[in-house]
Parts: structure tokens; C-alpha cells; sequence
């Protein structure tokens, strides 16, 4: 059993690590803590539930969302994501 939640909380710093990673990018628009409006245009998206980052992520990946103008930004800016980096950087802006 000490086993098993040893494994669960490495795997949780190592997703942690890994959304973090992923975020560094993001932040440049979004800011370090999530807490600013990308271009002066988006929402702010820190503690944002993660399913909905997921769903918005998927859809600026697919060219399916433009909000506030900035589906082709956002499209660029995702498109080499897989859908698991997706949901692990959903996860740290859910903890911003």
C-alpha cells in the first residue's frame, strides 16, 4: 500500500512538473499565474475547472473556437499539444 501511494504522489509532481513545462508557454500571453487577459482580449484563466480548459483546447486545436479573436493564435499555439499534455496543463491552470 505505501507502494502504491509512494507511485501516486511522484506521478502527481512529475504531472505537475510537466504542466508547469507546458504552461512556460502559455504564460507569456496568459501570465505567470494565469492572471492576465492574453493580448488585452481573453479571459483570465487561472483556477478554471479543467474540463473546460480541455474542451477549449481541443476545440482551438481542431479550428473549431474563436473567442475574442484569437481561434488562430490559440490554434498555432496548441497544435502540437497532445491530448494528454492537454489535460495535464488543464490541470495546472486549475491550481493557478
Amino acid at each position: 500500500m505505501k507502494n502504491i501511494l509512494l507511485i501516486s504522489l511522484l506521478s502527481s509532481i512529475l504531472m505537475a512538473e510537466s504542466g508547469a513545462s507546458i504552461y512556460k508557454k502559455c504564460a507569456k500571453c496568459h501570465g505567470k499565474h494565469g492572471e492576465k487577459k492574453a493580448v488585452g482580449r481573453s479571459g483570465i484563466i487561472a483556477k478554471r475547472p479543467p474540463s473546460l480548459t480541455i474542451k477549449q483546447l481541443k476545440a482551438y486545436k481542431s479550428g473549431t473556437l474563436d473567442i475574442y479573436g484569437m481561434g488562430a493564435v490559440m490554434k498555432k499555439n496548441v497544435s502540437k499539444l497532445t491530448n494528454s499534455d492537454i489535460k495535464v496543463v488543464a490541470n495546472y491552470i486549475s491550481h493557478l
